[in-house]
Order: C-alpha cells, then structure tokens, then sequence
C-alpha cells in the first residue's frame, strides 16, 4: 500500500506567504503526509506529516474569508482557503486522522532507526498472522466447549420434558374418567395457546444477539461527502450501526438488509441499503482504523464487500516514501542498465561494483526462506485445523437450533396444558 496515494482531495487556495497570494489547488491527505499541490505548476508548495502538526483551527482571514489553518512543528502556520465543499468537512477528516496519528503507536520512527531486510519483514508479517491464527483457535476451542456444553443442557431438557408430557397426559385423562379427555372448552385453549406463540415469538426477537464485535471512530457522512461529522461505526454480531460523538443511534443496518459495502480504499467504505418506490439509505465511512474493522466485514459480509478501482491503486502500488522520489528514480535508472549490461559468468575477485555486488545479493537469504517456509506450513495447518473445527461447529449450531426450536415449542404445549388443569 503506498503513502503517496491520496485518500482523500480537496480543491482549495494555499497562501504564499513569501509572494503575499493565494495559490489555487488541490489539497491532498495521504496515510502519513499532508500536501498541497499547485494547478498551474503541479508542484508540492507544501508538504508535511501528520506526527508534526501541533494544532489544526479554523480561523477567518482579513476577518472575512473563512480559512483552516495548520500549525507545524518549527511554528510554521499553514493557510487553506475556499475549501470545497466546506472547511467544516476539510476539518472533521484532518482532525481525524491526526488525532487517531497521535494515539496509535508510531511506526515511522521504528523505520528510520533500524531499515530490517526484506525477508526479517515476511518474517514478523507471518509471525503476526501466526499469532492472530492462534488466538482466533483459542477462541473456537473455547466457543466449541460452550457448544458442546448446551448440546448436553438441552439433552437434559429434551428427557426432562419428555417425562414432563407423560406426567400431564396422566393428569389430563385420569383412570376414574370414563370419557377419555376432560371437557376443557375449545376458545379457551386457542387463545391460551395462540398466546403462548406471540410470547415465544417476543422472547426470540429481545434474545437476539446484540454483541459488538469492533467499533472504530469515524468521520460520517449520508449520502456525499459535503457532511463528513465525526462519528463512529460499530459491527455487531446481528447488524452494523452508525453513531454520533454523543453516541447517538444515527442508524442501524440488520444484517441481512445490507445490500452491499463498497470499499473506496482502505480507509473509506460506503454502505448501502436499497429500497423500491424509495430512496436508498448510504452512509460513507471514512477511518483511520477501518483496515481493522474491514477484517470484520470480509468475514461477515464476504459476498456483499465490492472493491473499487481506487482500491486496486493501493494495493498494486508499492510502498515509497514522499522524500524518496529522486532516490527511486535514479535507482530504476541504474538497474536498467545494470540489466542492458550482462554480467560474465566469472568475474576477477574485487573488480565487481558495488552496485552490481547488491544487484546480485538475494532479497531473503536461504535461511529465512526456511524459516518462512516452516512457518507458512504452521500457518496451513493452524488453518486446516481452524476449517474443520468451524465445519464441527456450523453442524453443532444446526443441530442447537432445531433442538431449542423444539424445546420451546415443547415447553409452550406444556404450560398451556398445565394453565388449563389449574
């Protein structure tokens, strides 16, 4: 995923303060840099990150024109103008990510003072994926002790209503009463009964599970993008809900009536609910933490998830650094030619270049590539494992569900037979 790739633009006027004028153009917000690009020229007149803001306002020039302005380590001040569709927006997403920049642990730094090798980063990447994989079957081997513990619960209900029915068939058609079943009335029983569905049916829907899973801070909007306001998302077991800052329901998609989620890039997702004769619902999503809630979504909504050609950019485009351009392009330029120029097959002891001498080493050495190739079986294996067990559960879960449908209806029969021998 490459920092360069704006995740979100706005066309807006950037004041010069050598020149004394406003220069219009383009706003950009990338991963980890704030920039500022010229129409006329194209060029950057401003580029900063995100972990050296110190204040982000919104202040009036000349006491008239409504600007933003960013503070920046150093006491350089920044000014934006005529922000399109308006600086409240601009604001709510910068605030955002600079905000959530400065509460998660930073990893720039980590970077500049050790550069680790390719094969040391596959490494650490599959040691956290290992990791999660071992926790996420720690979770299921618990989860599957829980099934396995109401399947007995619910074995032990199913004999004790069976019990339960022979007893109430004696009491209902007593060996001294010579016409079989007692004349209870026939409206009566109706009622009693239809009642007991309508309360069986209540308690199912409040017994519904309403359980976070995640939820992340984030900057929403219905519709466009001309009102982004600071929010939060929420995925729950059974749906997913929209939020206000004062934590207030804004909306709530039911699982099944989300039509599809697209995703816009890794940071911004729009979820739609369509509707005939109607508009249809959509919120847009914008986070600096939605990777992690987008792992959720992919597991609860895998068939409705769509990914747009923005998100394909990031994904095909390298990871570089702003301040590396130069350095990149005069790196492609000589392993162009290193590659126009063949190397002989044997070569005289110190006349190689150094160029050529790191051209030729390997990106992963032979022993990180066993260590890699061990770890991806584990990682195999831990998922085979994973696979079956969730196969055992999906076959558990069925069986749990016929059987408490069963008991419940069971149990209704039950009471309404003993409200009419009280």
């Amino acid at each position: 995923m490459s920092r360069d790739i704006p995740i979100h633009s706005w066309p807006c006027s950037y004041y010069i303060n050598s020149d004394k004028r406003w220069e219009h153009g383009t706003l950009s917000l990338t991963r980890t840099m704030v920039r500022f690009t010229s129409d006329q020229s194209k060029e950057s007149l401003a580029s900063f990150r995100l972990s050296s803001i110190m204040e982000i306002k919104m202040e009036s020039s000349s006491f008239i024109f409504s600007t933003l302005t960013v503070l920046e380590q150093g006491n350089v001040k920044h000014w934006f103008g005529s922000l399109k569709p308006n600086r409240v927006v601009v604001y709510n997403v910068l605030e955002h990510f600079w905000r959530e920049r400065l509460l998660s642990p930073s990893t720039e730094a980590q970077g500049a003072e050790s550069q680790s090798s390719k094969g040391q980063e596959l490494i650490s990447l599959v040691a956290g994926a290992q990791r999660r994989l071992e926790d996420t079957g720690r979770v299921l081997n618990h989860q599957g002790e829980q099934f396995d513990n109401m399947m007995q619960g619910l074995d032990k209900i199913d004999s004790d209503l069976g019990v339960a029915d022979k007893l109430l068939s004696e009491l209902e058609s007593p060996s001294w009463w010579p016409f079989g079943k007692l004349p209870w009335r026939t409206q009566q029983e109706a009622k009693a009964e239809e009642a007991a569905r309508a309360a069986a049916g209540a308690a199912g829907k409040g017994s519904a599970r309403h359980k976070v899973i995640t939820s992340i801070p984030a900057v929403v909007s219905k519709g466009g993008d001309s009102d982004l306001k600071p929010g939060c998302l929420s995925v729950l077991v059974s749906s997913l809900e929209v939020r206000d800052t004062s934590y207030q329901l804004l909306h709530r998609f039911e699982r099944n009536e989300v039509d599809d989620i697209r995703v816009h890039n890794p940071y911004e997702i729009s979820v739609r609910q369509r509707f005939i004769g109607k508009p249809d619902i959509c919120y847009r999503l914008l986070s600096a933490k939605m990777p992690e809630a987008m792992s959720v979504l992919e597991m609860q909504y895998k068939k409705k998830v769509e990914y747009t050609r923005e998100y394909a950019v990031f994904k095909t485009t390298p990871v570089t650094s702003p301040c590396d351009t130069e350095g990149s392009i005069w790196n492609e330029g000589l392993l162009q030619r290193c590659h126009e120029t063949e190397l002989p097959v044997e070569v005289p002891a110190g006349e190689l270049s150094q160029l050529q001498v790191h051209v030729l080493q390997p990106a992963v050495s032979q022993t990180e590539a066993q260590e890699l190739r061990q770890m991806l079986l584990q990682l195999k294996n831990l998922a085979v494992e994973a696979e079956t067990e969730l196969e055992r559960q999906d076959e558990v879960l069925d069986t749990l569900t016929n059987s408490t449908d069963r008991a419940t209806l069971h149990i209704d029969k039950h009471t309404c037979r003993m409200k009419r021998l009280l």
